[in-house]
């Protein structure tokens, strides 16, 4: 409630003045209240007080059953009946929350919500209490644990909340806007402007939301883009209460007097239909709190802070006998609530006093409340009766009193040795055939043993934990992958749960809390998904390649622009690389490399995923090298291929990953020959020798980059093949060092190994006790903090573990062609400061920017997962903040750790592939201009691939200039797709299907048609696809796509490439347009679009109801336009037309949205009416139009 003209005196009851309690009785307090309560010097007993048994209570008629103290001296600042159990919930101005159980107020639980602010508004959900104080949002269980606390900016200052769904909360104050927040996330999702701040109450109905502000105004908001309606100018001074039920509103609050603000005793009343003010109600009290108690009738219940209490109609004459008197222990009521079951009503006081009045002796606060859990009573005082014949049984039921005699079971050491009894290993065939459900695992049973019985071994117990290469015990299938245990959840291979629906209820969210896209990984060759990510995060690689635009059909350079531009618009959603994959598989170079991989060998884990990324690796950049050199300009696209960054005869790619080489052969013949070349990359090569001693990852990257190996060459001295000695010199260094690891044998893992366990003993050695095995430290730790030694923090024994690759490395050219390299350390860096590197010539300091790594797994073959550290421009486009985080990406899993973790390689299980580090300051040598390339001339008329097609064929009008589509322009669009790849799936031992892998669809056609001007309804795009892929079903009688028409031999149609199209596509979502369908979302995602959801008007669900099926286009179609469609087999066309002409129907019906309510009951016709058809479209001869049944007429009537 506002209290802005309340009474002066609770000026005295400032939250600081409650902080200790005198154990003084006040002298406002009723001392008949009081009677169980023991004052003592160390604090006040606040039990429950129950009232006398005399109490007699009249069928019907409130009256008050019981008064308890929630604190003493403390007023109530809310009250709340819980929504889900018999309990109320009551919070103090001194931060306090107290529950009571039943209608006898027994005293539930009591806690500390806040330490200074007062309790504001209390929410109940299933599994906890949300508290709302000036600046915080507190999640907490019925119990006091907290479940979350969710601070607000310091500058809040908050009064109110709504609890819109299950997931989604309103909270609202004194300043200008109001806060959405998602209570699954606990993050805020919109920040909704006010108009008139102060927004402190907040209602809703199926209609609207209300908002009452403090200057006595309420506006009433659209419940889905929450803009104002309608606004009441209900007082002229400040509003106190307001209360929604059907069609009425009923306020109270204070008027604008010569002395000040007065207490308005006429109750203002305003009709939601006509959206205007009825005669005002003239109560008897001053009304401070008012709410709708509607029984038998819309009653309003209104409440004065001295007491009083007045039942009356809101469209009647109030009785001066209907009214009650609450007898507060304090001068003021200060809180009142209604149960949901309205049989009772609740009355906090300003003395800390709660009053319980109800119509009934033994009332329910909700009609259907679940069974509040209760702490364990004591079973000292009730022992159970004890069998001495029973082997079995439990003798610790039995108390034993302490003493200080030996007990018989105080073996000594000597007789005793620790046996611990271990969790036998799940047998296998669960494992295997284990279908997971959140975090529970169901699997047939394999009737391997007896029901209910799990032997036992004893083992002895291992060697000591600490030793650096053991191995952890695995709690799931021991004796076949002990590792499994070690591999932390987050780097496991993730898999996509499929259901009826597809992945339209996969909660994606679960994995992936954050704003930045994950990949997803079902589709074929989709093992690169980590190093896509690793390119999307170097900002001049992005930038340059989204600048990117040619005329090749199969570019991996476009290709990768159109996926990155879809990473840029999601907002935590994951893509798919589809198109890039598609485009990836045609290239020959690719298949040739053997990076291709057949479905068999994907699905069993055959290949050897670390050779292959690193093989992808080099491809890549090689690829993207030739794209970018290839500078011709596309007449197709009209210009649309210029980029920023390319200069002529030159590839931003060559500049910032190319490293100038000289490769110098000098024969035994004393003849010596120099030639010229470069590389985007280098792979490691590793020592020889076994010794075990120290080699830095500098010294191994120098001998890999300055390479000097004996092999045969020729001699054009010699004329012939002969023993040569070869090294290689650096010219130029890059600007991204790229690094191969190739650790692909059992040697190179050993001495990365190796290196590790040196790297941690010279760690040790050098910290010395300084290291502990957590990140805590003592006083003494922080003293030392003010010296320049003290100011790097000492690393944990965790952190040391398994490292041996450098955050940062320093490279210098020397003069006479040489390269110095040597790890750069934090102290390093606070000895030469982070730009003293640079000073000098030739000397540049890179820094790790991601690391690739394969996770074994020897069922599936293992997976690969990327850490990399995010910059600040893409935190704050996507967060709106700047700073740098390292995450992991696995495929769909996105996850914030830490940095030590990227650098961290236990070789038993994850082994590093490949590695990128980053020149200092590299962003700012680069222009990070990104100019879409895409034109409006790709929408003008274009030549169609095939041979046969006639202008009589034409079945669509191109656009003109002028009808070129504007922002909010409305396009009907429709696709049909045809199947690469079958669904596969398994049935389970209960006889339901589970889809393992989902089928592979590609768009074969793709219609837009017109939705506005003269020629709305014609299509302006009507493009077949061309495929290069093998069809396994065209799927006619569904898309009406026929064998030969993707055959650019063969077609009548108009044939063109998926680009083209795409291209056309992408230029419409960036022009703003909307685009009306039917089934859009599955359309948009085998295309590879991504779509912002306010350019999406989607007929499958704005002709929905909740919790119901979808429907049809052909039933919507009967039912609404009387159209009879999809007959034989579906035509694009008419679909996205039709589509069309529903959204106009859409409109017609619900007023342009603004009548939602009549929309409401039209939708129920339409329920109704296709359960009585089975939804199935009637045959001509049968049943006539809807528009003439009685179920429609009688809905058009409204």
């Amino acid at each position: 409630m506002n209290f802005e003209g309340l009474d002066p005196g609770l000026a005295e009851y400032a939250p600081a003045m409650h902080s200790a309690l005198d154990p003084v009785l006040d002298a406002h307090l009723n001392p008949s209240l009081l009677q169980n309560v023991e004052l003592d010097p160390e604090g006040v007993a606040l039990e429950a007080l129950p009232v006398q048994e005399s109490v007699h209570i009249m069928e019907g008629v409130y009256s008050e059953l019981h008064s308890v103290v929630a604190e003493v001296g403390v007023p109530v600042s809310v009250s709340h009946f819980d929504l889900h159990e018999e309990m109320l919930w009551v919070g103090s101005h001194g931060g306090h929350a107290t529950s009571f159980f039943g209608p006898a107020l027994e005293r539930y639980s009591s806690f500390q919500v806040n330490g200074s602010d007062d309790i504001r508004q209390i929410q109940s959900l299933e599994n906890g209490i949300l508290f709302l104080t000036k600046n915080n949002l507190k999640y907490m269980a019925r119990g006091g644990l907290i479940i979350f606390d969710y601070l607000l900016d310091e500058n809040e200052d908050m009064h109110s909340l709504l609890l819109t769904d299950s997931s989604t909360l309103l909270v609202g104050g004194l300043q200008n806007h109001i806060l959405e927040i998602d209570l699954n996330t606990v993050q805020e999702t919109q920040k909704y402007a006010v108009e008139t701040p102060g927004v402190t109450i907040m209602r809703q109905s199926n209609r609207f939301f209300f908002c009452g502000h403090t200057s006595g105004k309420i506006s009433l908001r659209d419940l889905r883009t929450f803009k104002v309606e309608h606004e009441f100018d209900a007082f002229s001074g400040s509003l106190s209460d307001f209360d929604v039920h059907g069609n009425l509103l009923a306020a109270c609050g204070f008027s604008s007097r010569l002395t000040g603000l007065a207490c308005d005793r006429f109750l203002k009343v305003y009709d939601l239909r006509m959206m205007r003010a009825i005669t005002p109600l003239q109560v008897h009290v001053d009304p401070a709190f008012l709410r709708f108690i509607p029984t038998y009738t819309s009653r309003l219940a209104i409440i004065s802070q001295s007491g009083q209490c007045q039942f009356c109609e809101p469209t009647g004459l109030a009785n001066p006998a209907d009214i009650f008197h609450v007898n507060p222990v304090g001068p003021l009521l200060m809180t009142f609530d209604v149960s949901a079951s309205k049989q009772a009503l609740a009355f906090g006081d300003s003395e800390g006093c709660v009053h319980l009045w109800t119509d009934s002796p033994e009332p329910s606060f909700n009609p259907y409340s679940r069974e509040t859990e209760f702490a364990l009573p004591c079973l000292v005082d009730s022992l159970p009766p004890l069998d001495w014949s029973q082997d079995l049984l439990p003798l610790f039921l039995i108390p034993v009193p302490l003493t200080t005699d030996t007990l018989l079971s105080d073996w000594p050491a000597a007789n005793s040795a620790p046996a611990p009894r271990r969790a036998p290993p799940v047998d296998a065939e669960i494992l295997r055939t284990m279908k997971k459900v959140g975090f529970i695992g169901y699997a047939p049973n394999p009737r391997t043993r007896l029901r209910n019985q799990i032997p036992y071994r004893l083992k002895e117990s291992d060697s000591e934990f600490d030793s650096f290469s053991q191995v952890t015990e695995s709690p799931i299938g021991r004796e076949e992958e002990p590792y499994l245990h070690m591999v932390s959840k987050k780097y496991r291979k993730v898999t996509i749960k499929y259901s009826k629906l597809g992945l339209e209820d996969f909660d994606f969210k679960h994995y992936n809390k954050t704003l930045f896209a994950g990949l997803e990984p079902h589709i074929p060759n989709a093992y690169c998904n980590c190093m896509i990510q690793v390119l999307y995060f170097l900002e001049p690689v992005r930038c340059l390649i989204q600048n990117h635009l040619c005329q090749k059909e199969f570019c991996l350079a476009c290709e990768l622009g159109f996926l990155f531009h879809m990473l840029d618009l999601s907002r935590g959603d994951p893509c798919q690389g589809s198109n890039f994959l598609r485009a990836f598989r045609t290239i020959p170079e690719a298949s040739a490399l053997g990076l291709i991989l057949a479905d068999s060998d994907e699905a069993s884990g055959k290949g050897n995923l670390a050779r292959l990324i690193q093989r992808w690796n080099r491809f890549i950049l090689t690829q993207l090298h030739q794209d970018m050199q290839e500078l011709e300009v596309p007449q197709a696209y009209r210009g649309a291929g210029g980029s920023s960054f390319c200069s002529s005869g030159d590839s931003v790619i060559g500049q910032l990953f190319s490293c100038e080489m000289e490769n110098c052969s000098l024969c035994r013949c004393g003849s010596e020959t120099v030639r010229a070349s470069s590389t985007l990359l280098f792979t490691l090569s590793y020592p020889e020798d076994k010794t075990g001693k120290n080699c830095d990852f500098a010294q191994v990257l120098k001998r890999s980059i300055c390479l000097e190996q004996n092999t045969q060459a020729w001699c054009d001295n010699c004329e012939k093949y002969q023993p040569t000695i070869q090294t290689r010199n650096i010219r130029h260094l890059p600007d991204i060092l790229v690094i191969n690891c190739e650790v692909n044998s059992l040697k190179e893992a050993d001495f990365w190994r190796m290196q590790a366990e040196v790297a941690f003993k010279m760690a040790m050695k050098k910290h010395g006790g300084e290291i502990s095995k957590n990140k805590e430290f003592t006083l003494a730790n922080w003293k030392e903090l003010g010296s320049p030694e003290g100011m790097l923090m000492c690393p944990s024994i965790e952190e040391l573990k398994n490292v041996w690759l450098p955050f940062s490395i320093r490279m210098k050219m020397t003069k006479n062609k040489g390269l110095d390299v040597c790890n750069w350390t934090d102290v390093d860096e606070m000895q030469w400061g982070p730009a003293r590197a640079e000073e000098e010539h030739g000397v540049y300091v890179y820094d790790l920017m991601a690391t690739v790594v394969h996770i074994l797994d020897s069922r599936t073959g293992g997976s690969l997962v990327a850490h990399i550290k995010v910059g600040e421009t893409y935190h704050q486009r996507k967060e709106g903040v700047t700073h740098q985080q390292w995450y992991l990406f696995n495929d769909f899993l996105i996850e914030p750790i830490d940095k030590h973790e990227a650098v961290q390689f236990d070789m038993n299980w994850k082994v590093p592939a490949i590695l990128y580090y980053i020149k200092r300051n590299l962003n700012s040598k680069y222009n990070l201009n990104i100019k879409n390339p895409i034109e409006a001339s790709v929408l003008l008329a274009e030549a169609s691939l095939a041979r046969k097609q006639r202008k009589t064929h034409t079945t669509f009008i191109p656009l003109m200039l002028n009808e070129m589509p504007q922002v909010g322009d409305l396009v009907g669009l429709d696709a049909e797709f045809v199947t690469l790849n079958e669904e596969e799936a398994e049935l389970r031992s209960d006889g339901t299907k589970s889809t393992i892998k989902p089928s592979q669809m590609s768009v074969a056609r793709i219609t837009c048609v017109r939705g506005q001007g003269p020629n709305e309804g014609i299509p302006f795009i009507d493009d077949y696809i061309s495929t290069q892929e093998q069809v396994v079903d065209y799927l006619t009688q569904y898309s009406g796509i026929k064998p030969g028409d993707l055959d650019a031999k063969i077609s009548s149609k108009h044939l063109t490439t998926l680009k083209s199209t795409y291209l056309k596509l992408r230029f419409l979502i960036d022009i703003g347009v909307k685009f009306v369908g039917h089934g859009l979302q599955k359309d948009f995602r085998v295309i590879n679009l991504m779509v912002p959801k306010d350019q999406v008007l989607d007929t499958v669900y704005l002709f929905h109801m909740p919790r119901k099926r979808m429907i049809s286009l052909r039933f919507l179609a009967w039912y609404f336009l009387d159209l009879k469609i999809q007959g034989e087999t579906h035509d694009s066309i008419e679909d996205a037309r039709t589509a069309l002409q529903l959204y106009r129907k859409y409109l017609e019906l619900s007023k342009n949205g603004t009548e939602p309510e009549s929309f409401h009951k039209v939708l129920k016709g339409l329920y109704e009416k296709g359960r009585k058809m089975d939804w199935k479209v009637p045959e001509p001869e049968g049943q006539t139009s809807p528009k003439n049944a009685a179920v429609f007429s009688s809905v058009l009537a409204l």
